[in-house]
């Protein structure tokens, strides 16, 4: 069991990745080969999330994703495509991680109190 949640937040990791990689490509695909691979991104980030849901708390494993797929757009979106980011903004990105990171903590002492680990 622990080897398999060990396995469970890399696994949400690249659920994120693939996340980012599907909302961008929703905005900005074109041709055929872009909106497949927007569709295998939208697969594989489900995926590896029911996978790992199915190994740890379901809700710290979607707040995690959603917290960080929005962060990782907004940036990708600020360095690549050059969308506007403020001083508000970049508070609360940091807002949400300081936030994805406290749940993740949590999550992992709740699961050595209950001997999980």
């Amino acid at each position: 069991m622990k080897k398999q949640m060990n396995l469970a937040w890399p696994a949400v990791l690249i659920a994120v990745f693939f996340e980012v990689g599907w909302v961008i490509g929703l905005k900005h695909a074109v041709t055929m080969v872009e909106w497949g691979a927007t569709a295998i991104a939208i697969v594989v980030s489900f995926v590896l999330l029911i996978w790992a849901g199915s190994k740890l708390s379901v809700g710290t494993v979607y707040a995690v994703f959603v917290g960080l797929g929005t962060a990782g757009t907004a940036i990708i979106d600020w360095f690549i495509f050059s969308e506007s980011m403020n001083l508000l903004t970049v508070v609360f990105l940091i807002l949400l991680l300081v936030g994805v990171i406290g749940l993740k903590v949590s999550s992992e002492e709740k699961q050595v109190e209950r001997g999980v680990e």
